[in-house]
């Protein structure tokens, strides 16, 4: 089987796990690494000992006739302009989260890796994690009936210790709370319940007044299955990351690794615990981007559709943009936006 040449850009945090990841494909070549400043790629390829090429500009590494397939990993606001120049060069990519930061560059993007027909995979990495592949299983073979009430929140204590934080914290290049973490609990709830097809949300500040943005925000989600929900997204909680996830059905429940189901289990008196590895850490060291990686040169190979393409992510991006709509009309929206 040949290996797919890949160009990585960006090299901030995220980019050692794509790469570590990348390394241990027998299918990948790592061609060349890019990054707006030399002196960042090449301590990344000295870091990994890399034999590749260095390059400080994305339009040169795109250009490339070696590279079959993009890492974007650059900062947000550059997703969506990199990601439309990497589908005119018939690129197939992965695009780390948020893929956009408004509703106008991310139909612009989905319509023109539409028109390239390229490969691409969204890093929702949570889509890799036992617990989730767990709860997806058990959501899908009917074990917890008709799901009815679900809930999911995105908690964590955001600050300086993040590579990106001085950009991020910005309305400009950060957006939102909902689109920087909170993307991945709507990720989550979509893929276990389905589409959502209305939001309403609230938004305040409690006490960071170091982000543009206001930090906190919770919404309630109607989805098009009659299921409804609620999406919690905090930023300047002054405590560990919490990512929680609880999925209420007919037959049963799963609260954050604890599942009950007395119809599946005739006498159950209390939540069973299920030994599992939980989405319990914001560092991006502890995520799957193994599986992710590997699910994404699969695609390629294989020439199939990914789980979480570009058109699968416009609808979480779309839910994340109508809770920020919501929070700031302080009316309902509806979905889908984009026609």
């Amino acid at each position: 089987m040949k290996k797919i040449r890949v160009g990585l850009h960006g090299c901030g945090w995220v980019s050692d796990e794509h790469i570590r990841a990348y390394l241990k494909n027998p299918h990948v070549q790592i061609v060349a690494l890019s990054s707006r400043r030399e002196s960042s790629a090449r301590a990344k390829r000295d870091q990994h000992d890399l034999d590749c090429d260095v390059e400080t500009k994305f339009e040169k590494l795109i250009a490339r006739k070696d590279i079959d397939a993009i890492s974007i990993c650059s900062a947000a606001h550059c997703h969506a302009k990199e990601a439309i120049l990497a589908a005119k060069a018939k690129k197939h990519m992965l695009i780390e989260k948020p893929v956009a930061l408004n509703l106008k560059d991310l139909k612009a993007m989905r319509d023109a890796v539409r028109r390239a027909k390229v490969r691409t995979v969204v890093s929702f990495v949570l889509r890799w994690n036992p617990y989730l592949r767990m709860v997806k299983s058990i959501v899908d073979d009917g074990t917890l009936g008709k799901l009815f009430f679900v809930e999911g929140d995105y908690f964590h204590d955001y600050g300086d210790w993040y590579t990106g934080y001085s950009w991020s914290r910005t309305k400009k290049m950060g957006g939102s709370p909902m689109i920087l973490g909170g993307c991945h609990s709507i990720d989550a709830i979509r893929w276990l319940t389905g589409d959502i097809t209305e939001v309403m949300a609230y938004a305040t500040r409690g006490h960071r007044k170091d982000l543009e943005w206001l930090p906190s925000i919770v919404g309630v989600a109607k989805f098009k299955n009659g299921a409804i929900g609620k999406i919690g997204c905090s930023l300047e909680m002054p405590m560990p990351y919490q990512f929680n996830l609880l999925i209420h059905g007919s037959k049963g429940v799963i609260r954050n690794g604890k599942f009950y189901s007395a119809t599946s289990f005739p006498g159950q008196t209390d939540f069973a615990d299920v030994p599992t590895i939980l989405p319990d850490s914001g560092d991006v060291t502890q995520h799957p981007f193994e599986g992710e990686i590997n699910h994404f040169i699969e695609c390629i190979l294989r020439r199939k559709e990914s789980l979480v393409n570009l058109e699968e992510a416009v609808k979480t991006h779309e839910v994340a943009f109508a809770f920020d709509r919501s929070a700031r009309t302080g009316k309902p929206v509806r979905l889908p936006l984009l026609k």
